[in-house]
This record gives C-alpha cells, sequence and structure tokens, in this order.
C-alpha cells in the first residue's frame, strides 16, 4: 500500500537553495509514496520564490498535488496541539502545528528536516525517502 506522505515547506526549501529541483525528487518516489500539499506550505514555499517564472512554475507543481485542506476541523486540531504541548513547555511555531494537524487529519506522514515535528503525538515524521 501506497502511504501519504505531507512534505514540509524545508523539503522545498532546502532543495531549491542546493539547486536541485524538489518535485523531480518527488516523482522519482511516486511508486512508493503519494504526495500532498496543504495551503501553509504552498505560502511558505512560493513566498520565497524570487524569480517569477520559477515562483509560478511551483505554484502550478502543487497545484496538481492532492490538497489537504484546513477546515475548521484541521485549525481545532492545531490550537490545541499548540496548547497541549505549550502545557508540557514545548512550543513549536504555529505554521509547523498547522502542517502537522494536516497531516494528522489525512492520516499523512510529514518529511521534514525539523526535529521538533518528532515532540507532536502520533504524528509520523520521515527524514528522508527511503
Amino acid at each position: 500500500m501506497v502511504e501519504l506522505v505531507l512534505p514540509d515547506s524545508n523539503f522545498y526549501i532546502n532543495r531549491a537553495r542546493a539547486g536541485l529541483d524538489p518535485f523531480a525528487e518527488l516523482a522519482a518516489c511516486a511508486d512508493e509514496w503519494d504526495f500532498a500539499t496543504c495551503g501553509m506550505v504552498v505560502l511558505e514555499v512560493c513566498r520565497g520564490r524570487r524569480d517569477p517564472v520559477l515562483h509560478q512554475r511551483f505554484r502550478e507543481r502543487f497545484a496538481i498535488m492532492p490538497y489537504i485542506a484546513t477546515g475548521s476541523s484541521v485549525w481545532e486540531r492545531a490550537a490545541q496541539l499548540a496548547w497541549s504541548l505549550d502545557r508540557q513547555g514545548v512550543v513549536l511555531p504555529a505554521p509547523d502545528l498547522l502542517i502537522a494537524a494536516c497531516a494528522l487529519q489525512a492520516k499523512a506522514a510529514v518529511l521534514t528536516a525539523d526535529a521538533h515535528f518528532q515532540a507532536i503525538p502520533g504524528l509520523r515524521v520521515l527524514e528522508r525517502l527511503e
């Protein structure tokens, strides 16, 4: 069975900074994984694309990926995660909590280089595709 994966913003940003095509890397693994996105990932990644042509290319690639919507249940889940983790002394950035809530809602793993995602209960975190 193919597992759903939500690549975090840093996956795309780190690959692009290294001169690599993050979408080509995902396509090469499409037999093993299904990849989705969400609004927060699109926002964080696309806002940093300075070249209009590259910005448009990223937008077009995101547009054909399955999209995890951020309805009220996702926002509620993110708020509950924030409240619960804060009480444990684990304060995470709101965008990352929203990305995690999207992944949990869709029963997806998160592909990320950010170790703090490991603090989110029930979230499967992938550091690389293998």
